[in-house]
Formats: C-alpha cells, sequence, structure tokens
C-alpha cells in the first residue's frame, strides 16, 4: 500500500484551508475586476474615461480568472459530493453567474467596434452587469449556505435538490449578497485610485469609499444576524475524522448559535471577523486619504477576512441541509480518498507557486498608471 506522508483527517483539513486559500484568492484578484465592472458607468463619464477603466482590467482579467478555475477543480476532485449538490442546488444561480461573466470578453471586443455612443454605452451596462450580478450572486449563494440548503441524499448518496431560484433571494441571503458587492466595489476601487488620476480616481475614492463603509455595516449586521438569529448546525454524534467518506453516517441536529460556537472554543479565530470589519474600515480610510498601497492591502485584508469567517463559523461543514440535516455534507464525510487528495496536493504544490509566480510577473510589466495618453500609445488598447 502506497506510503501518505500525511494521515487522512490532516490531509482533509489541509485541503479544506486550500479550497478558502483559492475561494480568497479568487475573490480579491478578480474581486477588483468585478468591481471596476461594477464602478464603470458611475465612475467614469466620458467615453475615454470608460476606455481607462476597461484598459486598466483588459489586460489581466483572463489570468485573474484563473482563480475561479482552479476553486472549480478542487472541489469537483477534492470535494465530489459538495461539488454534485451545489452544482445540482445552485445550478440556475450558476448558469447566470456564467452569462454575467460572459458579457465580460465579449463587451471588451465588441465595445469598440462601433463609434455610435448608444452602442459603447449599451456595452458599458453590460459590463456593469457583468461585474455586479457574479458578486451578489456569489454572495447569495454564501448566505444561503449558513442557512442551509434543501437537498438530500439517497442511499446511492446521489443528491437531489428541493429548493428554487428565487427561494434562494431570502433577506438574509441578499444581505449576503451586498456585502460581497461592497467588497468587490471597494477592491476596485482601490485598485483604480491607485493607477488612475484625475477625475476617475477621484469618483472611485468616493464610491469606493461609501462601499467599505457599507460593507463594514452590513458585515457587521450580518454577524449579529448570524449570531442571534439564525439556527446553525451542530453533529451530535460521533463522526470519525479519517473514515471513508459517507455522508449519511452522523446526526446533525439545529441549535440557534451554533455557527457561533467555534469562536468560543477557539478565541484565535476571532481574528477573522475583525479583520474583516477593520480591513473595511482602513479601506474606507484610506480612500479618503488618498492613500494607494496600503488601500489595497486594506480591501484584501478584508476581503480575506469576510471569507475566512463565513467558513470558520461553518467548520466542519461544507454544505448543510435544511431539509435533511444528517445529509449534510462536512469535511469529514465529503472528500475523496486519501490518494487522490496526496496526488492532487503534490500537483497543487508544483502548480500553484508557478501561478503566483506568473501573476507576479504579469502585474509587474503591467504597473504604472493608466491614462488616457498612456492609451493612445498603445495600439492594442481597447
Amino acid at each position: 500500500m502506497t506510503h501518505i506522508p500525511l494521515d487522512y483527517e490532516t490531509m482533509r483539513l489541509v485541503w479544506w484551508a486550500l479550497l478558502g486559500i483559492l475561494l480568497i484568492g479568487f475573490a480579491v484578484m478578480d474581486g477588483y475586476d468585478l468591481g471596476v465592472g461594477t464602478l464603470l458607468p458611475f465612475a467614469a463619464r466620458t467615453d475615454e474615461e470608460r476606455r481607462i477603466l476597461i484598459n486598466l482590467v483588459g489586460p489581466t482579467w483572463e489570468g485573474n480568472q484563473v482563480w475561479l478555475v482552479l476553486g472549480g477543480g478542487a472541489v469537483f476532485a477534492a470535494w465530489p459530493a459538495l461539488y454534485a449538490a451545489s452544482f445540482s442546488g445552485f445550478y440556475l444561480a450558476m448558469i447566470a453567474i456564467l452569462l454575467a461573466l460572459i458579457l465580460r470578453p465579449v463587451g471588451f471586443k465588441f465595445r469598440g467596434k462601433v463609434k455610435d455612443p448608444r452602442w459603447r454605452e449599451t456595452w458599458d451596462w453590460a459590463l456593469f452587469v457583468g461585474g455586479f450580478v457574479p458578486a451578489l450572486i456569489a454572495g447569495v449563494a454564501v448566505g444561503n449556505v449558513l442557512l442551509g440548503v434543501p437537498f438530500g441524499l439517497d442511499a446511492t448518496l446521489r443528491a437531489s435538490y428541493s429548493g428554487s431560484f428565487f427561494g434562494l433571494l431570502s433577506p438574509f441571503a441578499l444581505l449576503a449578497g451586498l456585502v460581497s458587492v461592497g467588497m468587490c466595489v471597494a477592491q476596485g476601487a482601490a485598485v483604480i485610485a491607485a493607477r488612475c488620476e484625475g477625475p476617475v480616481a477621484a469618483r472611485a475614492r468616493l464610491y469606493g469609499g461609501r462601499a467599505a463603509l457599507l460593507t463594514a455595516a452590513l458585515f457587521a449586521l450580518g454577524g449579529l444576524w448570524v449570531a442571534f438569529g439564525l439556527e446553525g448546525y451542530v453533529v451530535i454524534s460521533a463522526q470519525d475524522m479519517a473514515a471513508p467518506s459517507n455522508p449519511l453516517g452522523k446526526t446533525v441536529a439545529r441549535e440557534a448559535g451554533a455557527w457561533v460556537a467555534n469562536y468560543g472554543r477557539h478565541p484565535w479565530m476571532l481574528i477573522a471577523p475583525a479583520l474583516g470589519l477593520l480591513g473595511s474600515l482602513a479601506g474606507f480610510a484610506g480612500l479618503r486619504l488618498g492613500l494607494k498601497v496600503p488601500t489595497i492591502l486594506a480591501t484584501s485584508a478584508a476581503i480575506f477576512g469576510i471569507i475566512s469567517t463565513a467558513g470558520l463559523s461553518l467548520f466542519p461543514f461544507l454544505l448543510p441541509s435544511s431539509s435533511t440535516p444528517n445529509a449534510s455534507l462536512t469535511v469529514w464525510d465529503a472528500s475523496s480518498s486519501h490518494l487522490t487528495l496526496f496526488v492532487m496536493l503534490i500537483a497543487t504544490a508544483v502548480f500553484l507557486p508557478l501561478i503566483l509566480l506568473y501573476t507576479t510577473w504579469v502585474y509587474r510589466v503591467m504597473r504604472g498608471p493608466v491614462t488616457a495618453a498612456s492609451i493612445g500609445r498603445n495600439p492594442n488598447a481597447y
């Protein structure tokens, strides 16, 4: 039998952490693209100003979406039960995200083909949809995970979903969606303010500051709602953390305040919500003061803290079931085999550093302000 240096329990924890890192990487890197798209009709008023913002994200948005591909691949390979249940339950929501994301490359390419202002404005609003809708729906999805998703498993572990698309749009889920939009807009505004000049940067600081404050307020409201207004989920039976995956081998109960129990057991976890709140407030201050790199670091820290808060609150759950709580998926019963996780970890140890190095090199090459003059000198500009 192949010797694997890390035991099954540790390997599952490693892949839970890696999934979180990939989601955070996507939110930080592609989140600023979504934020810039959302701000496009508001931070930029003229055709020239909108071209500046489009060329700010145009050279790098495809590379940033690698994090989304990696996250989807990690769920598919490391957490197949989670992939099956979530992709079937959130099917229409994911289709809406994909259709919105498709508008982005089409908008970039088609916008400049015709000089008619109405044509270009139409594509500007398409780029707004391509930024706003994915950010909103991603947050709504996280909100629904905290609420519990109505799915069940049969004896063969085949998932069945009993909810509807509009059933996902509950008040708490929409609140989570607005938190997601706010943090992406703040991230996008921080990048615009750092790399653009003049009225565009000034408007980005104004709208981004408002978004950062809104993110902090809604995140705090969401935390209070989770602590005092939502039932969480807790495993009340013994669970073997190194046993083969079988989500039906446990008993789960719903309890008030269960989602904040981890913070009582492990106070160090409070770093995550504190980072989400303080990072948003620091981002607001940085935008108001005209700081550049510190503001990007602050808004990135806010994203890290907000997503980490959701993951740490849910742990060990990956996808709780509101209709059949015992079928809820956890870190200990929804993963691939020990050997599969190990082989994937080796591949990740090789390719993830390469992706990070390449991304760093790209941003170094593309550094510097994006202005009307720089666009005029670039024959490949959008």
